[in-house]
């Protein structure tokens, strides 16, 4: 019996080449999608990435790069953010 697991919500999605992003996010198969992403190009943290799992900080630099569809296998990690705190960029 095959096991399907299917994400939605917003996330911040690490890919493979030091790609970073943030947005609504479906996986579903073999395949990433992530919707209105914002590419994370400064984090602007003290804590790592993990902080941004709260919303951006003002130092956070992020550029709008529209939908993003990227193969399974080019994700390395996948992170659950707070939709209300990411809401008023997304």
């Amino acid at each position: 019996m095959e096991h399907k697991c299917v994400l939605t919500g917003t996330a911040i999605v690490v890919l493979d080449r030091g790609f970073v992003y943030v947005g609504k996010v479906t996986v579903d198969g073999d395949w990433c999608c992530i919707e209105n992403a914002k590419n994370i190009r400064v984090w602007g943290t003290t804590k790592g990435l993990g902080e941004l799992v709260n919303g951006p900080t003002p130092n956070t630099k992020l550029d709008a790069v529209g939908n993003v569809r990227a193969p399974m296998r080019a994700v390395i990690s996948i992170i659950d953010a707070k939709d209300d705190k990411w809401n008023s960029v997304l």
